[in-house]
């Protein structure tokens, strides 16, 4: 039996919500994490999450990011041991969300996280990136050893490699793409994680991401910022691990198109 996880970028729920009911009436997706939802708790399109077959546990805040894991009722039997936020890092704004899945594999940790983007590279937004990049990075150290499947999914900010950006040279010390940044991608994935997306051979210009401008999705100008992390025992459960573009083609799309990994 599969079972699916994704990430996914929805930037406004409020305006991308049909193209994620229609989503996930298509795909079926047992597991979705969302980020950028820019809905306050009270706004949370619960009723029409439900209708479409899923449980919802979410944080939010007005206009800005925001996250939320919808889990298949009829897959996801229970969910509990919800955190909002890092525990060790002082934060009013709304990005991860944390819980435990009672799934067919098993008892399953799921951390959803909207990563800072840090603007530019000296800023003070960059700061509080890396500041931020380090926190969750110390707490995942007792995640990883509390949880032998666990599951990081979100929007990371953050190109880990020159073959994940679309002109490499262009980038090149750029905020998403800086050494730092790259270094704490390193840092989460040496807690015992595996890029789940470089598991198996992928298409060349694999990308997550495109600028609204200068016609960037349709001249292949992307990033992969968009990740799914996963422990080793989980690791040798993933049978697959694509990119879903076809929500990026449709009128008015979010920037981001979803991440989908296949787990046995």
């Amino acid at each position: 039996m599969a079972f699916t996880l994704a990430t996914w970028n929805v930037n406004s729920l409020k305006v991308r919500l049909a193209h994620l009911l229609d989503w996930l009436a298509a795909q079926r997706t047992d597991v979705v994490c969302l980020q950028e939802t820019k809905l306050t708790d009270e706004a949370f399109p619960l009723e029409a999450i439900a209708a479409a077959g899923y449980a919802a546990h979410y944080a939010g805040q007005k206009t800005y990011n925001g996250v939320a894991i919808l889990s298949r009722r009829d897959t996801v039997s229970g969910v509990e041991a919800v955190q909002v936020n890092l525990p060790n890092f002082a934060d009013e704004q709304r990005r991860l969300i944390a819980a435990t899945l009672s799934t067919p594999l098993g008892a399953l940790r799921v951390v959803n996280g909207y990563f800072p983007n840090g603007q530019a590279v000296g800023s003070d937004k960059y700061a509080y990136k890396l500041a931020w990049l380090a926190a969750l990075t110390e707490w995942l150290k007792g995640e990883v050893a509390a949880h032998a499947q666990l599951a990081l999914l979100g929007d990371y900010n953050i190109a880990p490699e020159p073959r994940d950006v679309h002109d490499p040279a262009a980038w090149e010390g750029q905020v998403l793409c800086s050494e730092p940044e790259r270094a704490a991608f390193r840092a989460l994935v040496a807690l015992g994680l595996r890029d789940s997306f470089r598991l198996f051979a992928q298409p060349e210009r694999s990308y997550t991401w495109w600028d609204y401008r200068n016609l960037a999705f349709r001249r292949k100008m992307g990033l992969r910022i968009d990740h799914i992390l996963v422990s080793e025992a989980l690791a040798a459960r993933v049978q697959s691990v694509a990119i879903d573009v076809e929500p990026r083609r449709r009128e008015q799309p979010s920037d981001h198109a979803p991440v989908i990994a296949t787990l046995a």
